[in-house]
């Protein structure tokens, strides 16, 4: 029998610890129920905002008018991807030009600006704002970054949210990408079905071998 796929969990960790969007909800986990307390189960709860650690937006988290979480493609989520490194240029687009998005149509940029996933980040890297659109016309779906937005933490108008949305380009955000080698993997990282959510935690993941 062939050996599985080799699999890198590019997801940050849920934790007490873990930052949030200053002001938003932090995660939270508690046992409710406790078997050391005298239950026959130990049964947990969660709260925190979803746009924690590693998340996906919809489009409704920027537009009230855009798809919600529960109505995104889900083959979006899966497949070919290209990691890039970034951490040196505010050009991203000069790591992109001489890669083939024709069967790999989702790019994941490495920024390396959110080192420590306790501490939020405040500035971040962002790309060039005609990015969106040099990606779409070379059909990339699918975009993902290693900080907790594509836009600068104070941006109020989200020009870049909104520039992926009009050429229909998904965004997932705080991947955690370090140590990652650039290349080409299969990447999988499906959204929790929260009807009417305008976004949702993923467990995100490279699958190395499969593509």
């Amino acid at each position: 029998m062939p050996s599985s796929p080799e699999i890198i969990d590019i997801s940050r960790p849920l934790q007490n610890s873990t930052a949030c969007w200053p002001g938003d909800e932090p995660f939270s986990f508690r046992l409710s129920w406790k078997m050391a307390d005298g239950s026959t189960v130990n049964v947990g709860a969660i709260q925190a905002s979803v746009h924690t650690a590693t998340h996906c937006d919809s489009p409704f988290h920027y537009d009230d008018q855009g798809p919600k979480i529960e109505q995104l493609p889900l083959d979006t989520f899966i497949g070919p991807a290209h990691v890039v490194d970034v951490r040196d240029t505010t050009r991203w687009r000069e790591r992109v030009e001489q890669l083939d998005f024709s069967e790999t149509p989702r790019v994941l940029f490495h920024t390396g600006g959110w080192p420590d996933t306790s501490v939020f980040p405040d500035p971040i890297p962002v790309m060039e704002l005609d990015l969106p659109d040099w990606l779409a016309d070379r059909g990339v779906r699918l975009i993902g970054v290693d900080v907790p937005s594509v836009d600068g933490i104070h941006s109020k108008t989200l020009e870049i949210h909104h520039a992926l949305k009009r050429r229909g380009i998904l965004i997932v955000e705080g991947l955690w990408l370090n140590d990652v080698p650039v290349g080409r993997y299969e990447f999988v990282g499906l959204p929790l079905k929260i009807v009417g959510g305008d976004g949702s935690p993923l467990r995100a993941v490279l699958r190395i071998g499969t593509t």
